[in-house]
């Protein structure tokens, strides 16, 4: 029994929303992939705020009618896709999708869009390359620290420069 034209238009409206509320969206194709093995990769995307969405082309074609920002997403629009939408972490989530599909080697990413830009598969890896958030600030803190550490050795320095020279003259001036 097919879906009424009533629960077409909500799943439109969600879609709507979901694509409100994401950073990123990535199409999947899910082709030979089971229910497990989705439950399993939607789990994954949890904790990086990623959302994997089934639904039909067409449906997703009116969710972004209109939308300048997703309608870069009609190319990629044909097949069997799954939909990931990212909120939060888009690194975390795309080395989560990048786990999974080289453990099932059943699913592949089409293509992507992020910031209004379709990414290619290169550009999506290179995202998932990139070190997570946490990382990145940990570093920014690690190199901050330590310019005002130099900055105190450098100040402490000059006093005991001064003295060892003094020393030295003076030990010179001696012999």
């Amino acid at each position: 029994m097919g879906r009424t034209l009533e629960s077409k238009k909500q799943i439109v409206e969600e879609i709507k929303g979901l694509l409100d509320d994401a950073e990123m969206a990535l199409v999947l194709d899910y082709k030979g992939l089971s229910i497990k093995e989705m439950s399993d990769l939607r789990a994954r995307l949890e904790p990086s705020k990623g959302i994997c969405k089934v639904a039909k082309n067409t449906l997703i074609r009116k969710a972004i009618n209109g939308d300048s920002t997703w309608s870069g997403l009609e190319s990629l629009l044909s097949g069997t896709n799954a939909f990931v939408l990212v909120k939060g972490d888009v690194g975390g989530a795309l080395k989560a999708i990048q786990t999974f599909q080289k453990e099932t080697k059943k699913s592949e990413t089409k293509g992507g869009l992020f910031e209004g830009k379709l990414l290619s598969q290169d550009e999506i890896k290179a995202i998932a390359s990139l070190p997570s958030k946490e990382t990145l600030m940990a570093q920014i803190a690690g190199a901050l620290n330590a310019i005002p550490t130099k900055i105190a050795v450098g100040i402490k320095e000059v006093p005991s420069g001064l003295a060892r020279s003094l020393k030295q003259h003076a030990e010179n001036g001696e012999s």
